[in-house]
This record gives structure tokens, C-alpha cells and sequence, in this order.
């Protein structure tokens, strides 16, 4: 054993939810004018009273799970108290494993290279708001406050001090995000959506925490540069002193930032406008069959049926486009790689587009489009197709392609409008401008008859 132990406490912000974890707010704060997507309750106004968003559970339940973590059946919450301007309540709903209390889940683990880091313990708990400086921290002469982030729902992940190294510390964390993504939490998209309070300790010292380090990279670097200052103390005979530091990524610097509280300074108490939370059979039944094994078995299973890689990967990444693949694969027998392109393109655009967090239980529309290899060359009708399949509404009649054009009649009529526009173009930019007009009349699953046709006459009129 090292002289270095770093234990983690990583903050995932559960980016599949629509709502935050206690109100109806939306969750999608990223680029949001400020102060926008708030309510009483997210902002703690006298009175107003949380309830627990249930999707939240679901989705947190899956994060213990694939850490191997054990739920509780009955856990509690409790408010944290502390005063800090992002946090507009002066305390915090989170989940507490002392004083009475029990966390979501307790006693996981994850493999890293060979390596057993324990999870001590998971739980749910609130995101705070977002605090901007005028320049730097230190300099600032003033700061401001966004509360649009405070109530997303996070799930805090503590490990035990089971890591000797930045390199263990960033293989945990890369290893946790690729499980994340195999249920759909894709924190790689989202910027801070995963942060880390990193507790370091040389030489069986005191352990120095620091605090909101977002990415791996990151957290190897705040790990190296604590490990050569503890050492550099630990050496001279100086005492390492127990607090909590901010790390500064332009220097590569860890500062001192307060001393390290006592869990006594919190004033834990249990959050008196919630009931205790209960965690069924059904519920994680529920929340393992939709796990659907790791990415890397999603990934292989698709390729094994003949789909492009690409195409699987993206299939892979979506647990709901995932499912949907293998619920239809009988009923697509034969043209797999049609439906695992409806899935990745058409049905991925249009439920990204309407913010779906679910697709419909009868899938059989589906698997009809994918037996019509025409009728998916033509875009914009897939897509009306599963607008109308997803919302609930009379699918449309025809699906297929328009009918089939005379191209040079269509070419002769786009010519005599726009042959004088384009007259002082470069040929490629000639071209290009006629057929856009070209697809814009008559459809891209027209595109090679109309190009064909289009040369032709222009290469009559040159010559």
C-alpha cells in the first residue's frame, strides 16, 4: 500500500430529466437567461413545499445498480444546513446516513483495471444555484447569482479512500461516465454535469478535500499536485492541516478556501415536508429491466446483426432506441439495417426534437416503415410518419416517395427561371444553386435523376 489515499465524492446531475428534483422546473438551465426556470419551491420561499420528482428515483436507482450498490428499503431526507448565496433556503435537501437516517444505496464497488474501489454509499440530494464572478474569485469585486440550476436532481457517489494515484482516480471516473452512458446518463454532453470533491491524504495525514473539480483529466491533475505539497510538508515535519481548497485551473493550483467543517456545523435535521422514501421490489425490478447490459453488449449485439458501426453506436448510446430494436427485430426480419437507420436518424431527430422522454408501446408502425426501404429515402415523409406515430395521431396513408418525375422536364422548367441568375457563377457554384432549387421541388429520394438530368443540359448548352 501507497502513501497516497484519495477517495471521491462525485455529483452526477441526473441530464435525463425533464423536471428538477423537488418542483415541475425545467431542467434544461444551459443557456437559459437567468433566474428563469424558478418557482417557489427551487428558490425557497416561505411556504412553498418540495415533492419528490419519481423519475428521479428511477433513474437513481439505476446508478446504484450498476455500481453494485445494495437500496435501502426506507431512506430519508434530511436538510443540511449551511449559508452560502447559491443556496437560496440557507440548507440543502439531501440524504443522510447518520442520525436515524439511511442513504439510497450502500456498500457498491467498481472494477479499474484490476482494482476494487468500494461505494460507501449513494444518495439523492438537490444542485445548488450558480454563483459568477466579475474576473477571478479572488479579485471580484462583486458576484452574481443564477438560480436556474438550483433543484436539479444529483446523485452524489462517496468512495472510499481505495485510490493511490491521479491515473486510479481519472480511471474511476472514466470507467463510472461509460456506465452512466450504458443507462442513458450521458454526462459527456453536458458541461458540469459531473463534479467531483476530491479528499487527498499523504502519509496517513489529515485529509484535505477540494472541492467542484469538473473532469477526469482534472481530478489526475488536483491528485498529483496535493500529493507534492502534502509530501513537501509530511517531509519538512509540518502538520497537514484538515480544510477544504478550491482548485485553479489556469495555475494548476490548489488554494486554501475555509477550514474543513465538521459534520456537527451542518445541523442535519430530517426535512419535515417529505416522507420517508420507499424503495419496492417492483421498483428495482423495474429499474433493472431497463438497464439493458453494458454499452460494449449493446454495441456488440447490433453489430452481430450487420449494422454499421456508427449507426449501432448511436443506437447503443439510447436505451429507448436500444429497446426498440430488439422488440422489432422479428417483425423487420430482413431489412434490420433499414429499421436500425429509421431508429438512428428519424426516430432519434424527432424525439430530440420534442424532448420525449419515451417512446410509444406499440412499436409495429415502426417495423412497417422499415420493410418500405423507399418509403425511408424520403425524409421529410419518415418524419411525418413518426411525428403522427409519437404523438399519438392518425398515421398518414402514404408514406412512400412523391411519384416519379420526368427530370429533364423538371431541369428545362428550373432553367428558364433561374439559367440568367446563374449565368456569372462558377460552374461548381452554378450547380450547386441549381440543385438545391431542384430538391427543394422535387425531393432528395429524386436527387441522382435530377443531378443526371442537369449535367446533360448544361453540358448541351456549353458545348
Amino acid at each position: 500500500m501507497g502513501n497516497l489515499k484519495v477517495g471521491l465524492e462525485v455529483h452526477v446531475q441526473l441530464v435525463s430529466l425533464k423536471t428538477k428534483l423537488f418542483c415541475g422546473c425545467s431542467a434544461d438551465y444551459r443557456g437559459k437567461p437567468p433566474n428563469t426556470n424558478i418557482c417557489p419551491v427551487c428558490t425557497g420561499m416561505p411556504g412553498a413545499m418540495p415533492s419528490l420528482n419519481k423519475k428521479a428515483v428511477e433513474e437513481a436507482l439505476k446508478v446504484a445498480l450498476i455500481l453494485n450498490a445494495k437500496p435501502y428499503p426506507v431512506s430519508y431526507f434530511f436538510r443540511k444546513s449551511y449559508f452560502y448565496p447559491d443556496l437560496p433556503k440557507n440548507f440543502q435537501i439531501t440524504q443522510y446516513d447518520k442520525a436515524g437516517g439511511y442513504p439510497l444505496a450502500h456498500d457498491g464497488f467498481l472494477e479499474i483495471n484490476g482494482k476494487t474501489v468500494r461505494i460507501e454509499r449513494i444518495h439523492m440530494e438537490e444542485d445548488p444555484g450558480r454563483i459568477y464572478y466579475e474576473g477571478s474569485r479572488a479579485t471580484a469585486r462583486y458576484s452574481l447569482v443564477d438560480y436556474n440550476r438550483s433543484g436539479i436532481a444529483l446523485v452524489e457517489i462517496v468512495t472510499a479512500p481505495d485510490m493511490e494515484s491521479g491515473k486510479d482516480a481519472r480511471e474511476f471516473l472514466e470507467e463510472l461516465m461509460q456506465r452512466l452512458e450504458d443507462v442513458g446518463i450521458n454526462v459527456r454532453e453536458y458541461e458540469g454535469s459531473i463534479r467531483c470533491d476530491v479528499n487527498v491524504s499523504y502519509g496517513g495525514g489529515e485529509r484535505v478535500e477540494v472541492k467542484n473539480v469538473s473532469g477526469a483529466s482534472e481530478v489526475e491533475k488536483v491528485v498529483g499536485y496535493e500529493e507534492l505539497r502534502q509530501k513537501s510538508l509530511f517531509e519538512r515535519g509540518i502538520r497537514v492541516v484538515r480544510e477544504t481548497r478550491m482548485w485553479d485551473e489556469r495555475r494548476r493550483i490548489t488554494l486554501t478556501s475555509r477550514s474543513k467543517e465538521l459534520e456537527e456545523e451542518y445541523r442535519y435535521m430530517p426535512e419535515p415536508d417529505l416522507p420517508p422514501l420507499v424503495i419496492s421490489d417492483e421498483l428495482i425490478s423495474k429499474a433493472r429491466s431497463e438497464i439493458a447490459g453494458s454499452f460494449n453488449e449493446r454495441l456488440s449485439a447490433l453489430i452481430g446483426d450487420g449494422i454499421n458501426e456508427s449507426v449501432a453506436r448511436r443506437i447503443a448510446t439510447d436505451i429507448r432506441l436500444y429497446r426498440a430494436y430488439m422488440e422489432l427485430k422479428g417483425a423487420a426480419s430482413g431489412h434490420l439495417p433499414e429499421l436500425a437507420n429509421l431508429l438512428a436518424n428519424e426516430v432519434s431527430y424527432v424525439i430530440k426534437r420534442e424532448g420525449l422522454e419515451s417512446l410509444p408501446a406499440n412499436l409495429s408502425p415502426l417495423a412497417e416503415l422499415a420493410k418500405n426501404y423507399q418509403a425511408i429515402q424520403d425524409k421529410r415523409a419518415a418524419v411525418e410518419y413518426i411525428q403522427s406515430w409519437l404523438k399519438g395521431r392518425p398515421l398518414p396513408k402514404v408514406v412512400g416517395p412523391r411519384p416519379g418525375i420526368d427530370a429533364d422536364a423538371a431541369v428545362d422548367e428550373v432553367l428558364k427561371t433561374y439559367f440568367d441568375k446563374v449565368k456569372g457563377l462558377d460552374e461548381r457554384r452554378r450547380v450547386d444553386f441549381l440543385m438545391g432549387v431542384l430538391i427543394s421541388k422535387y425531393g432528395a429520394e429524386n436527387k441522382k435523376e435530377l443531378a443526371r438530368a442537369l449535367l446533360k443540359k448544361l453540358n448541351s448548352i456549353s458545348g
